[in-house]
Order: structure tokens, then C-alpha cells, then sequence
């Protein structure tokens, strides 16, 4: 006789979930078409002026949409794990997620690098062949006066999430057949607080772990320091747990059917207290007082507290309030949800273009942020839809 997590019962499609992810992927080209404008990040394109509300826009969406996005993406991961079996659903996210992350970290990229380098770099030019194998590969010296962000130029971008996302795949698939082991071995039951709904004295004290953990991480690696795990696997250790966290989550909430069953106040009451903390967030902006990103010191702990509990507020409130309102779906939200990663892989060199279109336009700074996120969005969409409909594109993207 086989499980029922082998032979899993055929669930309704949960479009509610496919347009919670579509917004979220727009919020992520809204996110970087802010980049130049707001946030003191390293960007491909440097703008002149800086709005502080585009910063505090940035560090809002930072704190939970990338989380909220490795919940959905894990929620369809037991599914597809259980009906192709692991090797087969490896081999499906090899094809789905590796392939265009090779393609694109080979191309978009170091197109992208290039076009900095030579906008922005004080170094003699050089030609787009000798730059990728001497700068971005790093197979040249690194010249003197080098000015970063790191060396060499090898970098994912927004193709990270990808990569990340593929790593994680593969450790459940591993964890999985860890586990059918185990259960030969000695047969044991799933413990009781996975099987219940969270409550939010559950949610209060997963909130309160992560945060410690999140902010024991950041003492040494603050915000946006980047490393290479395993000498190739980009990531971003000051957010890894949560991203790993929204990862199982969603993976636990599949198994159990945490989303159909979790009670309306439950999630409309963290809802709140996301949509408060980031409604305060705005009105304070990123004080210096109050926001540090990373290190041993009052500052860090508080926005690491603040920043996990809008991560958990938000991503619980949403995942309710989209359950509740956007349950229905239409042609565009069934177009736009299918193409959804394809709009995720191409915005960035869009919205890039954009940026450098812009910057002589003479636009005050929000209406030049307007103006690159809406035909950002836009284009973005459109291209996506495009190339959706090229022959053997389709099965990857």
C-alpha cells in the first residue's frame, strides 16, 4: 500500500497564489527601477538625485517580498516532487530554473557589468570579449585602485533568486529521501504543532527565533554583503534565514494545508501589524537611530526585530487577504501568472535601459522613478508574453 504523500490527492488550482506571486514580481521590478534613486546599494546605473521615501520603499519591500516569494515557489514543490518522483522533478527544475540562469548569467549580466565598467570605472576601455574573460571572469590581474563592489565582476544580479531557489529544490529532495529512509528504519509520525494551524502566539514566538538568528547573522554579515557558498552559489547570509524559513514554511504548509485552514483573524491580525510597522517606517523613514544593516549594536537589533516582523506580518496578511479577494482569475491574470517568471528573468536589462534613457530628461527624481517603473512594468510584460510564445521557449519559461 503506498502513502498518501506518494499518491497525494488532486487539489483544486490555487489561483489566488499564482496572482499573490505575479504582484510580488511586480513589486520586484518597481523595486529595481527604485535602485538608483533611493537606496545607497550598488547599482548598474548611478542617479544623480535620491528621494528618501524610494529608500525606505526599498528596505520595506526587502524585508518580505524575496520571502514571501520562496513560500509560493516552495508550496508547489511537494506536488511536483510527489508526481515526478526526485530525480524526475530534479531534472524538471534543472531544465526550468538552470538552464535560464546559465543562459542569463552568461549574457544579461556581464552586459550589464560591462556597461557599468565602462560608464563609471576610471580603467582604460576595453572590449566587451577581453572584459568578460579579464574583469568579469577575474582571469587578469585585478588592476590597481579597483573600486568594487567586489572582484572580479562575477556576479548573478537578480538571477540569485534562481540559483537559490534551484539549491533549495534539490536539499528537499535530499531531505526527503533522508526521511523515507528514516521511516524503514524506524516509522514515526509527524509531531502535532506541524499538523496544527499556526496561532499567533505560534507566530509571535517563530518570529522572535528568526529574529535572533537573523540578527546573530548579521553581526557579521551585514546587509547586502553578498558571498559565494561553495564557491558559487550567490547569497545574501543577512537574509538567508528568513528566505530558508519561508522555504520550509511553505513547504509544511502544502503538507498540512495550513492556508486553507488558517482562521481570517489569525492572518488579517498580522496583516495589521505589518501594514502598522511599515506605515511607521514611512513616517520615521531609515533613521539612523533605529536602522543599522548588521553589526552588535542596539540599532541592528531593532530593525532586525522590526524588519521580521513585517516580513511575517506582511507575508501571513497577504497570503489571507489574496486567499480572500484574489481567489478569482481572468485571461490577464492567467496570461500574467504564466508569465510570470519570464517576466522575472527579462526586467532587469529593461528597466536598466530605462534608467540610462532617463537620466538626461530632466525629471524631477520621483517622475523619473514613475516613469522607469510604469513602462518598466510595461515592457517588461510585454517581452515576457513574446518570448513565451517562441518555439521551445515555452516548456523553460
Amino acid at each position: 500500500m503506498t502513502s498518501s504523500i506518494e499518491n497525494p490527492p488532486r487539489r483544486p488550482h490555487l489561483h489566488y497564489l499564482d496572482n499573490l506571486r505575479v504582484a510580488m514580481i511586480l513589486m520586484v521590478v518597481i523595486h529595481h527601477a527604485a535602485q538608483p534613486y533611493g537606496p545607497a546599494d550598488w547599482w548598474y546605473f548611478q542617479g544623480d538625485g535620491h528621494a528618501p521615501g524610494l529608500a525606505t520603499l526599498s528596505a520595506v519591500g526587502g524585508a518580505f517580498r524575496m520571502s514571501l516569494l520562496f513560500f509560493v515557489a516552495a508550496f508547489f514543490v511537494p506536488r511536483a516532487a510527489d508526481r515526478r518522483g526526485g530525480w524526475g522533478f530534479l531534472r524538471g527544475r534543472l531544465t526550468r530554473l538552470g538552464i535560464p540562469f546559465l543562459v542569463g548569467s552568461a549574457t544579461i549580466i556581464p552586459v550589464l557589468t560591462y556597461i557599468y565598467y565602462r560608464e563609471y570605472r576610471d580603467h582604460p576601455p576595453l572590449s566587451f570579449p577581453r572584459y568578460y574573460f579579464d574583469v568579469f571572469l577575474g582571469l587578469a590581474p585585478q588592476p590597481p585602485g579597483w573600486t568594487g563592489p567586489s572582484w572580479p565582476d562575477l556576479q548573478f544580479g537578480h538571477l540569485w533568486f534562481i540559483q537559490n531557489l534551484l539549491a533549495l529544490s534539490a536539499l528537499y529532495v535530499l531531505a526527503c529521501g533522508l526521511g523515507r529512509l528514516r521511516r524503514r528504519i524506524r516509522p514515526s509520525t509527524a509531531p502535532a504543532w506541524l499538523t496544527r494551524v499556526p496561532t499567533s502566539r505560534g507566530l509571535v514566538a517563530f518570529t522572535l527565533a528568526l529574529a535572533v538568528v537573523v540578527f546573530l547573522v548579521r553581526i557579521r554579515y551585514p546587509l547586502d554583503t553578498w558571498v559565494p557558498l561553495f564557491e558559487f552559489i550567490q547569497a545574501e547570509p543577512a537574509r538567508l534565514a528568513q528566505y530558508t524559513a519561508f522555504f520550509v514554511a511553505g513547504i509544511v504548509a502544502y503538507r498540512h494545508d495550513w492556508l486553507a485552514r488558517l482562521p481570517r483573524a489569525t492572518g488579517y491580525t498580522w496583516l495589521a501589524v505589518g501594514v502598522v510597522l511599515t506605515g511607521a517606517l514611512f513616517w520615521t523613514g531609515t533613521d539612523t537611530r533605529f536602522f543599522a544593516p548588521g553589526g552588535a549594536s542596539w540599532a541592528s537589533a531593532h530593525w532586525t526585530l522590526v524588519e521580521t516582523f513585517v516580513c511575517v506580518g506582511l507575508g501571513v496578511g497577504l497570503l489571507t487577504l489574496f486567499r480572500d479577494v484574489a481567489a478569482g482569475h481572468t485571461t490577464l491574470t492567467r496570461a500574467l501568472a504564466a508569465s510570470s517568471y519570464s517576466i522575472y528573468l527579462v526586467h532587469l536589462p529593461i528597466v536598466v535601459a530605462l534608467q540610462f534613457a532617463f537620466a538626461h530628461a530632466g525629471l524631477p527624481v520621483l517622475a523619473t522613478f514613475a516613469a522607469v517603473a510604469c513602462l518598466g512594468t510595461v515592457l517588461s510584460v510585454c517581452v515576457a508574453v513574446l518570448l513565451r510564445r517562441l518555439p521551445g521557449l515555452r516548456a523553460i519559461l
